[in-house]
């Protein structure tokens, strides 16, 4: 008897009689990462479905670099860009009906825009200005997410809901992989799989939480299998193929809507530039590291792809250029105009019916801006 038996600690083992409540084997993810550019499969997909994607690659790439350059200029406080992970962001987007709803990190505002939101509103809550710059409601997008994972549990939050009143509604939440290692990111995972809630993880796997390489977040042999010890499929996926991650990402959001449950898709793709402009990635990470990963970016796949097939030639390349130039010479004009800032807003949208602190901090505020104006006189 070992010392533990000795003790008391000893439990016997579970009858004969006693099974597992799920087959595990279905729900493992392949060994390796699903792929469709480059494969047969590329030759099935729909043509145009490719073609939009790569329009909003080509956007997207112009976007993030935009957005870079208007936080050296002063005129955003801070761009987590998401370059080279596009092809994520932009099959997220896209995998969603209207109905449904999308939970995005800090991260993604790249996604939201492509879900059409607005890229000014989009940006507002890393100009300063807002927590959230757009209409949830209006976009079915959920406010940006900048505290890690906190968005997960809001997400199976909605999805439970929807289903119980009966709405055929999907709810896609994006986390990064350091989010993984975040107890809500667990928790969420684990009410979504009992509850069976329509509800989709799609973990972008691009290699660092900040400056911590994911080898010394997990010792599990992907991310994708976190999902079987909460009783959900996991897709592990290329998520620097449009196409792939597009397909991967429609297919668990058919299983959710027609009531299979949730499902954990980690996109195994790479963060291109720093964390964000704060951050000095030549600290932990080489150039040889990062040049290696350029030879897989997800624009040029796609752009191979489709010349290879026919699909594209120089004048849709430039058109798709010409257009992402466009977009980004529309979002520095408006994004180089000083926003007129209400200060009343900082009780607008708080509670429905506001708190007495809240009207005594707003009579307070009234008073200050009042006397500040007449000094002024």
């Amino acid at each position: 008897m070992t010392v533990m038996e000795q003790r008391g600690a000893y439990r016997p083992s579970p009858p004969p009689a006693w099974q597992p409540r799920t087959d595990p084997a279905p729900l493992l993810p392949d060994a390796a990462p699903y792929r469709v550019l480059g494969t047969e499969a590329a030759a099935r997909a729909d043509a145009a479905l490719l073609r939009r994607l790569h329009t909003e690659l080509v956007r997207g790439r112009r976007y993030n670099t935009q957005a870079t350059a208007l936080t050296k200029q002063g005129r955003l406080a801070v761009y987590p860009s998401s370059t080279g992970q596009e092809a994520c962001e932009v099959a997220a987007a896209l995998a969603l009906e209207d109905r449904d709803w999308l939970f995005p990190s800090y991260r993604d505002t790249l996604a939201v825009v492509a879900r059409g939101v607005d890229p000014v509103e989009a940006l507002t809550l890393l100009r300063g200005d807002w927590h959230t710059g757009y209409d949830p409601h209006a976009h079915r997008v959920a406010p940006l997410s900048t505290p890690l994972a906190t968005q997960l549990p809001h997400a199976v939050g909605l999805a439970h809901a929807v289903r119980l009143k009966g709405d055929d509604v999907v709810a896609l939440a994006m986390v990064g992989d350091g989010g993984t290692s975040e107890g809500d990111f667990h928790e969420a995972l684990n009410f979504a799989a009992v509850w069976q809630a329509p509800v989709v993880f799609l973990v972008q796997n691009n290699g660092f939480a900040i400056s911590v390489p994911l080898a010394k977040q997990t010792a599990a042999p992907t991310l994708a299998h976190k999902a079987v010890g909460y009783g959900m499929p996991g897709r592990l996926v290329d998520g620097n193929d449009a196409a792939a991650v597009h397909k991967v990402l429609s297919e668990a959001v058919r299983h959710a809507r027609a009531g299979g449950g949730p499902t954990l898709v980690e996109a195994v793709t790479y963060r291109m530039e720093a964390h964000t402009n704060a951050d000095d990635d030549k600290r932990y990470r080489g150039d040889s590291e990062v040049d290696a990963w350029r030879d897989h970016d997800p624009v040029q796949l796609l752009e191979r792809e489709l010349t290879a097939r026919g699909l594209l030639d120089e004048d849709g390349v430039r058109a798709a250029r010409d257009a992402a130039e466009a977009f980004a010479a529309d979002l520095r004009a408006r994004m180089n105009q000083d926003p007129v800032l209400d200060p009343a807003d900082l009780f607008a949208h708080v509670y429905a019916e506001p708190t007495p602190q809240l009207r005594e901090q707003r009579a307070q505020l009234d008073a200050e801006l009042a006397a500040e104006q007449e000094g002024a006189h």
